[in-house]
């Protein structure tokens, strides 16, 4: 393993290192492709995790501080610019939202509304995986690490389940009774919720700034208002196609209602604590759908949620302090949303953008949309984080769409869905994937076989009706 780390580094630094002594291209700044450098080799090293994101992205801190590239000949500019991202309030829109989802997990929130869909739709298998889903979808607007929420949430209570049915992990032969079907269903239920909702997973925020500094505005409702038709037919299609190209043995599970009433009656009455959650996930629903009539900021909405579960006890400042996965995510979101961001503000992605323009530049917008999504869906088998993959592609292909004529609106829209739902095609493809790939109920070939079908339906789903949906409200 030491071994493959110490290759990994080199190939990364070598990249780097190549890429920064080679002439800038014409037209673009030496201080923009310098930059552009150290962001390439960063990226590189997440992709082949030569280090921890963390210790890559403050590599990258101290190499463009040092290199000056934002600030060439002011030292004490450089580091502030190069810690700007940190002051970035969508980082903390995300950050917060982690130290919420912290709550519905310590107070079983979270499992009450998984066993509550449970008895109302688990008499079936195909019920169970809907029930399950449900109680994802339900849970996708608060908890933006979808990480959380399946691996925290719903796998444990679907690994149970199958369980409980007598498919065990550790029994191969048991596997497509009930547990197989139940894995691959519950992880793409997880991207098609988070794809839902601008607080769905960590990396749509990113591409809420990324497109912001392309002059597209989208709120928390607007991504919610274009999701909701396109992300719905995809959550109703998806567990029934699932049940004809990979059935579960087991066709009827009418223990599990009782199972699930069970372990609702072993929770007890719903507590004062779980009671606050509740009433901080509704304050939470209200302002982020009317913020902008009353003039507050999606972050602000976050900051108020927080103030409120620790005003109340239901978190403590050392929970906040132990949320590891958030302060994990605010360093290097920090650090890829600034050098993403100044590679546009040096002029990087529109030299870009014209770049790939002039070679393409004879077709049509409609010819080039699908083009781009194409592109980037399946991009994404080389990429082992959607956060990298954003970071590194999502401006750049929104750029080029834009310089082509694509509407900004639904291009934008469009690669924020893909940042979800490319998660499908393989093992790694997004936060959960180990999780439940790791759980041995799903072998590869079938994850990665069944993960492109599904991959490609949900493409047309929200290519098809999310396009016409998104044209029906007046986007494009």
């Amino acid at each position: 393993m030491k071994e493959v780390k110490i290759t990994q580094t080199l190939i990364t630094l070598s990249v780097g290192i190549a890429i920064w002594f080679i002439p800038a291209p014409e037209g673009v700044k030496i201080e923009a492709w310098h930059l552009f450098a150290i962001f390439t080799a960063t990226i590189l090293g997440i992709i082949l995790k030569a280090a921890p994101m963390g210790t890559m992205c403050m590599i990258a801190i101290a190499l463009t501080a040092l290199s000056q590239v934002l600030a060439p000949g002011d030292p004490g500019k450089s580091i502030t610019l190069a810690l700007k991202g940190f002051g970035d309030k969508v980082i903390w829109l995300i950050g917060i939202s982690f130290f919420i989802a912290r709550g519905f997990i310590k107070t079983g929130l979270g499992n009450r509304i998984a066993f509550l869909f449970i008895r109302i739709f688990g008499k079936s298998s195909l019920g169970l995986a809907y029930g399950l889903g449900l109680a994802d979808l339900v849970l996708a607007p608060a908890v933006p690490s979808n990480t959380a929420r399946g691996g925290g949430i719903i796998y444990p209570i679907m690994k149970s389940m199958s369980m409980s049915f007598g498919s065990v992990p550790d029994q191969p032969e048991t596997h497509r009774k009930l547990g197989s079907y139940l894995t691959l269903n519950s992880y793409n239920m997880n991207l098609i919720a988070s794809s839902m909702f601008l607080t769905g997973t960590a990396s749509n925020p990113m591409c809420q700034k990324f497109a912001l500094n392309l002059g597209i505005k989208i709120t928390w409702m607007s991504w919610a208002i274009a999701a909701i038709v396109p992300g719905l037919c995809a959550f109703f299609v998806i567990p029934f196609l699932l049940y004809k190209i990979y059935p579960p043995e087991l066709k009827n599970t009418g223990d599990a209602p009782q199972i699930a009433s069970q372990k609702l009656k072993e929770m007890g009455a719903i507590t004062r604590n779980e009671w606050m959650m509740l009433l901080t996930f509704f304050i939470l629903l209200f302002l982020w759908m009317t913020g902008d009539l009353f003039s507050i900021d999606a972050t602000t909405t976050a900051f108020i949620g927080l103030v409120v579960l620790l005003l109340t006890s239901v978190l403590t400042w050392d929970d906040v302090k132990a949320e590891k996965g958030a302060w994990d995510t605010i360093v290097w979101f920090s650090v890829l949303v600034m050098m993403a961001s100044s590679l546009n503000e040096l002029g990087f992605i529109a030299w870009f953008s014209d770049l790939v323009k002039a070679e393409i530049g004879g077709l049509s917008w409609q010819m080039a949309f699908p083009i781009i999504i194409l592109v980037y869906f399946f991009s994404h088998y080389l990429f082992a984080s959607a956060t990298a993959h954003v970071a590194a592609m999502y401006a750049a292909l929104l750029g080029v769409g834009i310089s082509l004529g694509i509407p900004g609106l639904l291009l934008a829209f469009m690669l924020g869905f893909i940042g979800s739902i490319y998660g499908t095609l393989t093992h790694y493809g997004h936060g959960p994937a180990p999780v439940f790939f790791g759980s041995g109920y799903v072998d590869l070939k079938s994850w990665w076989i069944k993960g492109l079908v599904t991959g490609l339906v949900m493409l047309l789903i929200y290519m098809v009706i999310g396009g016409l949906w998104l044209r029906i409200i007046g986007d494009f």
